[in-house]
């Protein structure tokens, strides 16, 4: 970019997290947003309980977009956390009559852990299907039953509805951000999820782990950091020091 963004968003599992571990750098990006008076958002796949743990856990975070889209979480000017949905009632009533279904033709396979926390989609561990054919029996299920999914660095997200880490993006600055454009914007990713942050928003930035399924992708980000170094968080921080003034 040119100038400093307006607004940083940024996917959270392998993107400000070495694999799922928090780093140190994860609090360093968001210092530097908040002395930058920048902005950041994170644009994760992580349920709406992970949501709920960053605003309470990281008071310079104020907004939080989880579930692959699906919803938006914030505090209100008296401190509280707002949930906001970004899918019907009859979707997320469909999604979870499905979820019942999924269960009863695949016995075996077991929603990840933190899907009773979820609201509008729901995930299945991706160590749990290694099994290319189960995979791929699971997939045209969801087909059949106009279910959508994506996949992260760790999970099979499944959900009824129009969702994307994009329209939620969109719809943010729509609702709080409505001086902002989003050719202001930039986004931090590294994973088949993350497409459709790559597809529309022109600055964005892959870091160096996303060539693990850069192969794969149809949409991929503008900038691809390199190496080792701009693995992660340390990809994140070190390019945010490179366009930010402070």
């Amino acid at each position: 970019m040119n100038q400093s963004p307006k607004l940083i968003l940024s996917d959270f599992d392998g993107t400000l997290s070495d694999h799922k571990e928090f780093s140190t750098k994860f609090i360093d990006i968001i210092n530097l947003c908040s002395d930058n008076k920048t902005p950041f958002v994170i644009v994760t796949g992580r349920s709406i309980s992970w949501a709920h743990f960053f605003l309470t856990h990281f008071e310079k975070l104020e907004y939080v977009i989880s579930e692959g889209g699906g919803s938006l979480s914030y505090r209100d000017g008296n401190g509280f956390i707002i949930d906001e949905y970004l899918v019907s009632d009859d979707e997320i009533k469909w999604l979870e009559k499905f979820s019942s279904e999924l269960k009863k033709q695949f016995p075996l396979v077991r929603l990840s852990a933190d899907s009773t926390g979820r609201v509008t989609d729901r995930a299945i561990e991706l160590f749990d299907l290694k099994d290319e054919e189960l995979l791929k029996s699971i997939k045209t299920f969801m087909t059949s039953q106009n279910i959508n999914y994506s996949t992260s660095n760790v999970h099979l997200n499944f959900w009824c509805g129009e969702v994307s880490k994009y329209e939620a993006s969109k719809y943010l600055i729509s609702r709080f951000f409505k001086d902002y454009s989003i050719e202001e914007t930039i986004f931090f990713g590294d994973s088949l999820n993350d497409q459709s942050m790559f597809r529309n928003i022109e600055h964005s930035v892959g870091v160096s782990n996303i060539d693990q399924v850069l192969d794969i992708m149809e949409f991929k980000p503008n900038i691809i950091l390199k190496g080792e170094k701009n693995s992660g968080p340390s990809g994140v921080l070190s390019y945010l020091k490179g366009i930010l003034k402070n």
